[in-house]
């Protein structure tokens, strides 16, 4: 247990470092213009395939919930069959 202490010491008190060990590009003026670019697509879709394909399975995912709850909802609402 003391050896556990220590080493937990040990870590504490070295140095963090914020650097970052891989520099990345910034991409941010790529990507402002082809987001303010003006050709009649809407932004939710200016991403390419990826967004074209999560809104459509989203689009997908709240109609067949918005179904599945009006279904549930009549079911509901009918009174069961006494036996």
């Amino acid at each position: 247990m003391w050896r556990n202490l220590l080493a937990l010491r040990q870590i504490s008190q070295r140095t963090i470092s914020t650097a970052s060990r891989r520099q990345l590009e910034n991409r941010v003026r790529e990507k402002q213009k082809l987001f303010q670019e003006d050709n009649g697509i809407p932004v939710y879709l200016k991403g390419g395939l990826m967004d074209a394909l999560l809104y459509r399975v989203t689009m997908g995912i709240s109609v067949f919930g918005t179904a599945y709850v009006v279904y549930q909802l009549l079911v509901a609402s009918m009174p069961k069959k006494q036996k």
